[in-house]
């Protein structure tokens, strides 16, 4: 397959080319998007042919279940059914960096769905995003556009270096500014009302969540890995995810602790380390990845995924990160990082 690139700066003086790749999705084809979070691998998220592409073009089990994104938060009364507290989540953070798992009306596709009777629903906030779903008069299913397992692409040349030859357009529209994917939330009941299970955390933390609905309960998966057997309810939700080739370790200890052993195991072996702006001082130079201020966890999301695939390319036999703490925005990077090291910690 030849893989079309358009490299977009400002969708209003690009319209024959969104216009082209909305043709393309509506023909059933698949196109790369960027949004806030990550760039998006597109396909129509009403028809089953084309969700069955894009887990083939990013070698995804389909039990994995799809997102649709809308161009306005109020189209998901048409592919979900709703209520109150979907509004007001709406009103509160859409079009931004959250999904909504909801119960799916018939017209959605089990192949979009992973199998399930819900499909998630998100409404991104980036002008490219906006003006391709403006071209398209049905959602587009779009999970993370790198092959699957890898560390999600925060840069169009992340995309090309996994998806070339595999979708019909890619769109270059920069880098993403979050750097994370979107937080996943599904609307539950019980004797004492509704409430939000976090499925996967991202920018909008559970703090912000709670603002709109009091009651938050984190899903165990975020923090640990799913049981047998249990099927995941939204993506990102598998044992091993955003994984680099090189084996991936998470030093959990005091920072004298860990800058201690950073340094004994670089006077031992090849090693690449994800550090701390304010070890850079202590370390040999060779291979460091700095991730930003120890406390910068904004600007640590925003480069993650990127570094992730800079440090795989020095063919260490190990790499090094900080286990992030898990609150706040902390929590997304923790759940991103235990993923991507398949739950491996290391006490030091």
């Amino acid at each position: 397959m030849h893989t079309k690139v358009f490299r977009i700066t400002d969708p209003l003086v690009a319209v024959t080319e969104l216009r082209e790749a909305a043709a393309v999705l509506r023909k059933g084809g698949l196109v790369v998007f960027p949004t806030e979070t990550v760039y998006g691998l597109g396909g129509n998220g009403l028809s089953a042919d084309a969700a069955e592409r894009i887990y083939a073009a990013k070698g995804r089990p389909s039990n994995n279940p799809l997102i649709i994104h809308v161009h306005h938060p109020a189209e998901a009364d048409k592919y979900a059914h709703t209520g109150e507290l979907y509004r007001r989540l709406a009103a509160a953070f859409m079009p931004g960096p959250l999904t909504v798992v909801l119960p799916k009306r018939d017209l959605v596709p089990y192949a979009t769905t992973g199998g399930l009777d819900t499909v998630a629903v998100r409404c991104p906030d980036h002008p490219i995003a906006q003006a391709l779903l403006k071209e398209c008069d049905f959602p587009v299913a779009a999970p993370s556009a790198n092959l699957s397992g890898k560390p999600s692409p925060t840069v169009a040349e992340h995309v090309i270096a996994d998806l070339s030859g595999r979708v019909d357009v890619i769109i270059d529209g920069g880098e993403s500014d979050i750097g994370l994917e979107s937080t996943i939330v599904k609307l539950d009941r019980d004797q004492n009302g509704e409430y939000l299970t976090l499925l996967r955390p991202g920018a909008i933390t559970t703090d912000a969540l709670t603002c709109v609905c009091e009651r938050v309960v984190i899903a165990p998966a975020v923090l640990e890995q799913l049981k047998d057997g249990e099927r995941p309810l939204s993506p990102g939700m598998m044992y091993k995810h955003y994984a680099p080739t090189i084996p991936l370790v998470l030093l959990d200890g005091t920072p004298e602790d860990v800058l201690a052993f950073l340094q004994k195991e670089q006077a031992e072996k090849s090693c690449a380390i994800l550090c701390y702006l304010e070890e850079i001082p202590h370390l040999k130079a060779q291979n460091l990845f700095p991730v930003g201020e120890k406390n910068d966890l904004t600007t640590q999301a925003h480069c993650l995924f990127s570094l992730l695939r800079e440090a795989d390319k020095t063919g260490s036999s190990v790499m090094y990160a900080h286990l992030p703490p898990p609150d706040g925005l902390g929590l997304a990077l923790y759940n991103r990082m235990i993923r991507a090291a398949a739950h491996t910690i290391q006490k030091v």
